[in-house]
């Protein structure tokens, strides 16, 4: 069994200086609570130690990170997992180096406020996914496939668009979204939590019945339910955006071999959307080391930057 040491920056906390932008709970609510950490002997790599930072609640970090703790041990490194509560703290670690790799920003649009203020320290080692948007959602039996359609059928779904948390990049995404549809007259969006918007979803889709949910991809709930994204003629929704590997600078040149292995890796939906679904649903939290070896072994042979 590979030694796993999870260890928390909570000295980084005091750093957060910029308000969080970007996608958060389960990848796109509010901020979280900060991650404890256990701790175990950290792996016996022999060249040398490498620092993943992520927020366990955005759970393409989470995913990505486990996967890259897995690669890079494989390859002889020591893997240190340090889990933070904010995207400003983490940002600023990477910048001064006290997290090495962050295993998955939105640095293009959802933290470009960061990128601006942290940049000239910060390394782009690779995009893995350049699909990462914001959504309107329907199930996929629902007749409807824009959101130029919705002002029209406002009783068809109660007048109710459900959302995540109030606070969420997305939650705000959603209501710039609203009037440019003519959507603010004719529906509420319903905010609370990513969790509660789940429920109600899982909940229609089991019964068959129309609903509009707030969504974002990558996330594991596009291959859980039967859904579709909504066609958004106006862009209201913002450009799509890819997920990146950012690393302290400097990184590349101190661990090649890592960087290089990083630059290629690439996922698609489905195979973005299997680890996701393994690491979070599936096996949850304690068993991600778990989730990622099965993922390994159900898709690993579709890449050629797997080490074994």
């Amino acid at each position: 069994m590979r030694n796993r040491r999870l260890t928390t920056v909570a000295a980084l906390g005091a750093a957060a200086s910029l308000a969080l932008a970007g996608c958060a709970s389960d990848g796109a609510g509010g901020t979280i609570e900060l991650a404890g950490g256990g701790s175990d002997a950290a792996g016996g790599g022999d060249k040398g130690t490498i620092t993943l930072g992520f927020l366990p609640s955005w759970t393409d970090g989470l995913s990505t990170a486990y996967l890259l703790q897995d690669q890079l041990e494989k390859l002889g490194y020591t893997v240190e997992m340090n889990t933070l509560t904010e995207a400003g703290p983490l940002y600023t670690g990477l910048a001064q180096g006290d997290v090495d790799v962050f295993p998955s920003a939105w640095p293009e649009i959802t933290h470009a406020e960061y990128m601006a203020t942290y940049g000239d320290s910060i390394e782009d080692l690779g995009t893995y996914y350049d699909n990462a948007k914001l959504t309107i959602a329907v199930p996929e039996y629902t007749d409807i496939d824009s959101i130029d359609e919705l002002a029209a059928a406002s009783d068809r779904f109660d007048g109710k668009i459900y959302g995540i948390e109030p606070g969420a990049g997305l939650t705000g995404q959603t209501q710039k979204m609203m009037p440019e549809y003519g959507l603010d007259g004719s529906y509420e969006l319903v905010t609370s939590s990513t969790a509660a918007m789940l429920t109600e979803l899982k909940s229609a889709t089991e019964n068959e019945k129309d609903i509009v949910v707030t969504l974002w991809r990558p996330f594991w709930a596009n291959d859980a339910y039967p859904v579709k994204d909504l066609e958004d003629p106006k862009g209201a929704m913002g450009e799509a955006e890819g997920l990146h590997f950012l690393g302290t600078k400097g990184f590349a040149e101190e661990f090649p071999e890592a960087a290089e292995l990083i630059e290629k890796i690439k996922l698609d939906d489905a195979q973005y959307g299997s680890l996701e679904d393994l690491v979070v649903n599936e096996y949850g939290e304690g068993r991600e080391a778990e989730a990622v070896d099965a993922w390994l072994e159900e898709h690993g042979s579709e890449f050629d930057w797997v080490v074994d």
